[in-house]
């Protein structure tokens, strides 16, 4: 299940919801990602949509390259897998540029996707925001990435900053029949704990529940999209939020 509520902050100013989340299905594997378009530049909410349908374009299209070994091995493997799937989303932002008369700047987003199969989970990430696994096996969320933040308050790298490839962030685990939770930071500070980057359990477990126990995507997405939207997480966020919440599991008649 995927929803992304606009901020109060964004409303006010008449501006548009600046985040964008996607996923799908590929065989057996379940893919995903979303951004969140920069407040300073121009088309940011383009340039998160066409980044998230972009690089899930491209690691469908290579997804059989990613073959199944140790987390070592596939580690080294999905550094050019995902490497490779980031510079044809470039391509595709450069293009898009040209069309709408604009630089590449003012496409600026930060993004996360991931692959997931019954027992492994492949991610990267670009920028702020989070992603949190849990393992069927494990108690606790653990949280793949800490968001990069830069030397200044509200400061990150976009994919389109110069040099974003080098940035690129890279990770594989063992996961069996794993639940995945990938979000912008407009969920950061009531998502995890910032003075140590923890994830916060109570935040995750319900959306965990509701995959599992909620029969339809309507009533997943409805569930989501009532609390992306309400007035007390309102109250705690004022920015865009985007959650994208996945549990792989082969016995549910769907997994997101």
């Amino acid at each position: 299940m995927v929803y992304s509520a606009i901020g109060t902050r964004h409303q006010q100013r008449g501006q548009p919801c600046q985040d964008y989340g996607s996923y799908r299905t590929e065989g057996v594997y379940l893919l995903g990602a979303v951004a969140d378009g920069a407040g300073s530049a121009k088309h940011s909410e383009v340039g998160a949509r066409i980044a998230v349908d972009s690089i899930l374009d491209a690691i469908a299209l290579q997804i059989h390259d990613l073959e199944s070994g140790t987390c070592e091995e596939m580690a080294e493997v999905a550094k050019t897998f995902f490497g490779q799937a980031f510079d044809a989303l470039l391509n595709t932002l450069h293009r898009e540029a040209e069309e709408m008369g604009c630089s590449l700047k003012d496409l600026g987003c930060t993004l996360l996707a991931f692959i997931a199969a019954p027992d492994w989970v492949a991610a990267m990430q670009v920028g702020d925001g989070f992603m949190v696994v849990r393992s069927s096996e494990e108690e606790t969320y653990r949280l793949l990435f800490e968001p990069d933040k830069g030397e200044f308050i509200n400061e990150t790298i976009f994919v389109t900053t110069e040099g974003a490839s080098e940035s690129l962030r890279v990770y594989v685990q063992s996961s069996d029949r794993p639940f995945i939770c990938a979000a912008t930071d407009g969920l950061e500070r009531v998502a995890v704990r910032l003075q140590d980057w923890s994830p916060h359990g109570p935040f995750f477990g319900p959306f965990e529940a509701c995959l599992r126990q909620l029969p339809t995507p309507a009533e997943r997405n409805l569930y989501l999209q009532t609390f992306l939207e309400s007035e007390r997480l309102n109250a705690k966020t004022d920015d865009d939020k985007t959650l994208l919440a996945c549990l792989y599991d082969l016995e549910l008649p769907e997994s997101s």
